[in-house]
């Protein structure tokens, strides 16, 4: 099994910055799927930007050209890097990396953006 442990979550003001890491506990060799999501209070968890083997990347559209993910194969870790941060962008992000037997999840990380 693979753990996913995430880091980089906190408290900011509206408009800084967070990069948030996702580091694998050993290889995933045919990643599938990967991406980050997120679950604001009293809402159900969302797809935050993903991306499919073959596929590009999908990012939902409140995120669109301030949040970026990407990957270091080499260390084995998914990064979010978010900018220009919003008070709706509070929430609870979690990565997630899917091959073709499982379906691995980060513990979650707590991202809160004040105004």
């Amino acid at each position: 099994q693979v753990q996913l442990v995430q880091s980089g979550g906190g408290s900011v003001q509206a408009g800084e910055s967070l990069t948030l890491s996702c580091t694998a506990s050993r290889k995933i060799f045919t990643i599938v799927h990967m991406g980050w999501y997120r679950q604001s209070a009293g809402r159900q968890r969302e797809l935050v930007v993903g991306r499919t083997m073959g596929n590009r990347t999908m990012y939902a559209d409140s995120v669109k050209g301030r949040f970026t993910m990407s990957r270091d194969n080499d260390k084995n870790t998914l990064y979010l890097q978010m900018t220009q941060l919003k008070p709706e962008d509070t929430a609870v992000y979690y990565c997630n990396h899917r091959d073709r037997e499982y379906d691995y999840w980060g513990q979650g990380t707590q991202v809160t953006v004040s105004s």
